[in-house]
């Protein structure tokens, strides 16, 4: 077994340490975790995705909530990594979202990276930032808190 930081989070770990699945798994992989401060999340939007049908029919965009909550998966990934939260069934809650803006549509096809960094962090309540980019230019933007359930031993 590698000394070595876990640095990146694919699929498999993603499943590992957070309990979202199909149709609410909303990130691919998890890059550039440093533990305890930061990590950017990635989500390739593809046209199969079930909120496409009705957000809208004709004009397909990624909705606003489902961005943030991408943030907030990648955020309980970089703690989960951070706390060795793997196969611990950690589960995760929204305590707050504020300073919360959109900036441009996200559509099928676009790579939408999630930037998180930790603002306050502890065993159980954590505050964050998170940015949501496409090919450079800012998409949406929060800060948000969450409780992490961490299962006893």
């Amino acid at each position: 077994m590698s000394d070595q930081p876990v640095t990146t989070a694919d699929i498999d770990l993603i499943q590992r340490i957070i309990p979202h699945r199909y149709p609410f798994l909303l990130i691919d992989r998890v890059q550039d975790i440093v533990a305890n401060e930061s990590a950017v999340g990635i989500k390739n939007v593809t046209f199969n995705e079930p909120h496409f049908q009705g957000h809208f029919p004709g004009a397909p965009i990624m909705p606003g909530v489902t961005i943030i909550e991408a943030m907030a998966q990648t955020a309980a990934v970089m703690v989960g990594v951070s706390l060795d939260m793997a196969d611990r069934d950690l589960l995760v809650y929204f305590m707050s979202i504020d300073k919360c803006k959109f900036r441009r549509k996200v559509v099928p096809g676009d790579v939408l990276e999630l930037h998180v960094k930790a603002l306050r962090g502890g065993s159980k309540i954590w505050k964050f930032e998170g940015t949501a980019t496409v090919g450079g230019e800012m998409a949406a933007q929060a800060e948000f808190a969450a409780m992490m359930d961490i299962p006893a031993e």
